[in-house]
């Protein structure tokens, strides 16, 4: 049986995560020499990035990590008993682990644990976490970037494949590029296996608005931090007082953008490159999609999924939707 996703080169818990990989730098680079300058959101998650995005989540106005997390603990019981027995989570971007460890409380039965996560620490810590936690469960970590192709470790030929990709992840991808990546997670899954998806819903522009714009700048210096990402990893001269964080909604195709704006007209070395930015010139570092109902069935049904059953929240500003791969 087959487990490797499409196009895959090998990845493993001996992919190194303390320098950017070769395709991550020729990203940057050529993100910042195009008219329309642009950034890969993963030169995000150094320690100190990470850091911040944990601090983030806890933010009154940045409602997504909460409200998904509610969802998760009032629902983890009818996810398990939809998922059944003798499966195997494979979890997407598992980070700490704490939202599927909901559904391994409900899951006493589950064959396989499978934490996905570029950060080797971490994930070498939840895997080590979740073995003491749950003693006859196996647990399969694997370090590698989900969005580049990777191989999976052997998994039970008798086991149903449950994807779990918690976040509203989904919507960091551009609405093409997230129906192909789902229909690489309907692969793996195969027709008896399901995706549990978080899905943040489209709502007032002014809750989106706060979400990005904390009182407290954390976003602003999480966005900021990347620049000394580039400096330390690219031999960047990037001064980041010359920088400003700005985010705002995109209504007119239902996003959160987030820039880096230019206050001075200036140039950047980077890799021996030289960058010029003019006053006011941005640098897009990510983008955040906002669903509803009919988007998301839009995405679905170009991936190859059909949404078994959605789970909200009181406000219903989140979506926990469970889903179904569209039969063959």
């Amino acid at each position: 049986m087959n487990n490797t996703l499409p196009h895959s080169h090998h990845t493993s818990l001996e992919f190194g995560a303390s320098s950017l990989s070769d395709s991550l730098q020729s990203a940057a680079l050529s993100g910042l020499e195009n008219s329309s300058k642009t950034l890969p959101s993963a030169l995000f998650y150094d320690a100190v990035g990470a850091r911040l995005f944990e601090e983030i989540c806890k933010l009154p106005e940045y409602y997504p990590t909460r409200t998904e997390t509610a969802i998760l603990r009032q629902y983890a019981p009818a996810l398990a008993s939809r998922i059944g027995a003798d499966a195997v989570l494979i979890d997407y971007g598992s980070g700490s682990g704490e939202k599927a460890q909901f559904l391994l409380d409900q899951l006493p039965t589950l064959t396989a644990y499978v934490p996905l996560d570029v950060s080797r620490e971490q994930l070498m810590q939840l895997a080590a976490e979740r073995s003491a936690q749950h003693p006859l469960l196996q647990v399969l970590p694997i370090c590698a970037d989900y969005t580049e192709p990777f191989d999976f470790p052997y998994l039970p030929y008798q086991a149903r494949y449950i994807a779990f990709f918690p976040g509203s992840t989904v919507g960091n991808f551009h609405p093409p590029d997230a129906a192909d990546f789902l229909a690489q997670i309907r692969q793996t899954v195969m027709p008896d296996g399901k995706l549990i998806l978080g899905v943040d819903r489209r709502k007032n522009p002014d809750i989106l608005h706060a979400a990005y714009n904390d009182r407290l700048g954390l976003t602003a210096a999480f966005n900021l931090n990347i620049l000394r990402h580039l400096n330390r990893e690219m031999n960047a001269t990037f001064n980041i007082s010359h920088f400003r964080h700005l985010a705002f909604f995109n209504e007119e195709i239902s996003r959160i953008e987030m820039h880096l704006e230019s206050l001075v007209t200036h140039q950047v070395m980077i890799n021996d490159q030289l960058i010029h930015f003019d006053a006011g010139e941005t640098i897009r570092t990510e983008y955040s999609y906002k669903y509803n109902e009919e988007s998301l069935n839009t995405l679905l049904e170009a991936s190859g999924f059909q949404i078994d059953q959605l789970f909200t929240d009181r406000r219903e500003w989140f979506w926990i939707a469970l889903l179904n791969p569209i039969p063959d």
